[in-house]
């Protein structure tokens, strides 16, 4: 489930209002709320674009029911059409994936960006209300679907304080101890899919590869993340000597300890809405480095323009961003504690609630 949308559900059900919940599957922690009504959604051969013509068909179901009895609607992009309030977390006219693999795969990615378009557009067409969350995947709203400017607002994510709380050297060196990291070697921290290259690893790995034939580059790289290319990567990493320098972690549900043994994330996407990822890193303390175009560099001050990266295909360019990181790196430290301090008091319930305020306004 959705971690945002979990947020939302689990603030409303403490409200203590009845609370409908129409997916192919939740968090269970939301069952045990007696106000809360799961409504489950077969999802045939447990694929996405099968499910899907299911969802909307019985969320419009149930939207025209709760709307009837005074209640508020609440869709995700094409998920489901509804004249409704629709939140939106991915714009999938602003971005066409490009699985890898075999042709089979590659032609149903393709066929199934056509229909996740198509959806997305009748959908949003229809909703009384769409709420983005970043300024980034607001403008691409307008110019993906034609939206009047006026029914398009951005409430931004939040977050988990006491998950991603703030690390200090004393954690530091634990979280390290715990995972077997030497304590004299800097680690950077790449996370997320490896299915296809919206989240420019390759970039982040040839320039990994240039880095470490230098002597002087003392920094290893971990890789959070699985999907159809990890194999080939790590294969790649073997065949260039680099085993010891990047080492593929798969998934992992340790990723706050894994943030608080870091000296930086490093993301350099192609597409990215928000950036829940880097946004964590930033709560625990430490630096992150993510494309200008993303959603959350929004939200970095002047003082960490030196993080942000203008172009994800530019494998010299985030070498010497990396470079004067390990260089000047102490720099930032003033202005990522400010921004963390910032970003771990708007909590999931902040942001829940100014989106129901935003709704009812």
């Amino acid at each position: 489930m959705d971690r945002a949308n979990l947020a939302l559900a689990d603030w409303l059900a403490r409200q203590g209002g009845p609370v409908r919940l129409v997916a192919h599957r939740v968090e269970d922690a939301l069952l045990r709320y007696p106000n809360v009504r799961f409504i489950r959604v077969p999802k045939p051969a447990n694929a996405y674009l099968l499910g899907e013509p299911l969802l909307d068909a019985v969320g419009r179901f149930w939207a025209a029911r709760t709307l009837a009895e005074g209640g508020q609607v609440v869709a995700n992009g094409g998920n489901c059409e509804v004249p409704a309030a629709n939140w939106v977390h991915y714009v999938h006219g602003a971005h066409a994936s490009q699985p890898v693999g075999n042709p089979l795969r590659r032609l149903k990615g393709r066929l199934s960006h056509r229909v996740y378009l198509r959806r997305e557009q009748q959908a949003l067409r229809r909703a009384r209300i769409i709420i983005a969350n970043s300024e980034r995947t607001r403008q691409d709203l307008l110019a993906a679907t034609g939206a009047e400017p006026s029914r398009v607002h951005v409430v931004y994510l939040g977050g988990d304080p006491t998950r991603f709380a703030s690390t200090s050297p004393v954690l530091r060196r634990e979280a390290r101890a715990s995972l077997g990291w030497s304590g004299e070697r800097r680690v950077a921290l790449f996370v997320g899919a490896l299915g296809d290259q919206r989240k420019g690893f390759d970039t982040l790995f040839h320039a990994w590869v240039q880095l470490c034939a230098r002597s002087a580059w003392d920094v290893d790289l971990c890789v959070v993340g699985t999907g159809a290319q990890r194999e080939t990567w790590e294969r790649e990493a073997r065949l260039r000597g680099l085993e010891g320098r990047i080492r593929f972690l798969g998934f992992r549900g340790d990723v706050p300890r894994l943030l608080a043994a870091a000296d930086l994330l490093v993301a350099p996407t192609r597409y990215e809405p928000y950036g829940l990822g880097v946004h964590e890193a930033l709560c625990v303390g430490i630096p992150a480095m993510v494309s200008r175009s993303a959603g959350v560099a929004e939200r970095y001050p002047p003082e960490l323009q030196g993080l942000l990266l203008e172009a994800p295909d530019d494998v010299g360019a985030l070498v010497r961003r990396l470079e004067d990181w390990r260089s000047h790196g102490a720099d930032w430290a003033p202005a990522v504690a400010e921004v963390s301090s910032r970003l771990r008091a708007w909590t999931w319930d902040a942001m829940a609630e100014a989106l129901v305020d935003r709704l009812e306004a």
